[in-house]
């Protein structure tokens, strides 16, 4: 007969927080801090780091070449479990330092001419940006930026900006999964059924959603994939995964050269950076482990709840403006809002002066707050951070 919890939706789950209570004693956090900004670097687990701090351990006692040669199988297994998560081969994973290693190799190494264009929005991050810059510097491409609304309408509407947005000289699109600045999703499946049916790939910039949404390669079918696997898989900063399908791989240069040939299908090319600490990559499988005991969707499904919580409330305030739509569909974790008539960077250092909570001040759109809780944040912790904000947007900010 099935426990009380196997009974449960993730939807129902989600809601239960005797359940979510035990989880949120598996981090390394400080409870007078509340973090409200884990889009940009989420806190460890505490099995992630303690399985860090033993490794870099046994790494001392040992020659470089026999550290090597013990850890060589282990980094397999955890390339396994990467592969097994993102639905994919495992020769067709990377494991690297960030989303910007990851992505930048291939922005940077994809084959293109002169003229050759790419097509990507202007919220798509900012170190990717740069790189095309540089790269239309560099070899004389093209680089057209669509503008996504915030928050859009439909899904159809994004869709439709990226398809009158290509031309015949269109060589790849990059396309964030999650747009960081709103927490806004992107048909990812849809632009890449399109641009595949014109002989066009397409780069995923997954920083945001690689053990956030519950999905695997085949659901969104991209030709490249690049994650941090610090954010939502909770692993040791300096992580990343990055993904390319198996007959592109020899096309592609790594950012550096080493000990496997740049012309290569080995995926493992793309990891000769020199020695390194791999405590950090063989820490990797202790996030692994957690990601499978909450459970992808039962993760995907508390991280909506807790984002719904605070849009929920703002939504009655008549001087607070979401950027950021509550359809599942649309958004999950991640939200975007601004208060009329204040400046978001004076409402940010109010929150941690005044109450030690962080969240993270947005540029664009005018002048705004992105929120984004995670599984370690209390009920008690985000409604706090909702009354405080509820006053200011009544009265205003303390003079």
């Amino acid at each position: 007969m099935p426990s009380d919890q196997e009974a449960m939706t993730s939807q129902e789950m989600a809601q239960n927080e005797s359940y979510w209570a035990t989880f949120q004693q598996a981090f390394c956090v400080t409870r007078s801090i509340n973090n409200l900004d884990s889009a940009r670097t989420c806190p460890s687990l505490r099995s992630v780091t303690d399985a860090l701090v033993r490794y870099i351990w046994q790494q001392e006692e040992l020659p470089i070449i026999r550290w090597t040669d013990f850890t060589g199988p282990r980094i397999e297994q955890v390339r396994a479990g990467l592969a097994r998560h993102f639905g994919s081969k495992s020769t067709e994973i990377a494991i690297v330092r960030n989303s910007t290693e990851a992505l930048q190799t291939l922005l940077l190494s994809i084959p293109m001419a002169p003229g050759d264009e790419v097509v990507t929005t202007s919220q798509d991050y900012g170190s990717m940006l740069a790189a095309l810059d540089y790269r239309q510097k560099r070899d004389g491409i093209i680089v057209t930026r669509i503008e996504v609304p915030t928050p859009p309408e439909s899904m159809d509407d994004i869709v439709d900006l990226f398809e009158r947005a290509l031309t015949s000289k269109t060589r790849f699109i990059l396309v964030s999964h999650m747009i960081n600045l709103t927490g806004q999703i992107l048909p990812i499946k849809r632009i890449c059924e399109m641009a595949r049916k014109r002989g066009i790939e397409v780069v995923v910039d997954g920083a945001q959603t690689f053990g956030h949404l519950d999905f695997k390669q085949a659901d969104i079918q991209c030709d490249y994939f690049g994650t941090s696997l610090h954010k939502y898989m909770f692993a040791p900063r300096g992580t990343g995964m990055l993904y390319v399908r198996n007959d592109k791989i020899a096309s592609l240069k790594p950012l550096m050269g080493g000990a496997i040939s740049s012309d290569s299908d080995d995926i493992r090319k793309f990891e000769g950076v020199g020695i390194q600490s791999t405590a950090r990559v063989l820490a990797i499988a202790e996030a692994i482990a957690f990601h499978d005991i909450v459970g992808p969707g039962n993760k995907e499904a508390r991280l909506y709840h807790l984002k719904q919580r605070w849009m929920d409330r703002f939504q009655g305030l008549s001087s607070v403006h979401l950027n950021t739509r509550p359809e599942a569909e649309m958004s999950c974790g991640i939200g975007n809002f601004r208060i009329e008539g204040i400046e978001s960077n004076d409402l940010r250092a109010h929150l941690w002066d005044q109450h030690k909570i962080e969240v993270q001040n947005i540029g664009q759109f005018g002048s705004t707050i992105r929120v984004s809780a995670n599984l370690y944040t209390t009920l008690s912790e985000l409604d706090h951070f909702c009354e405080v904000v509820e006053d200011i947007a009544v009265n205003g900010l303390p003079a």
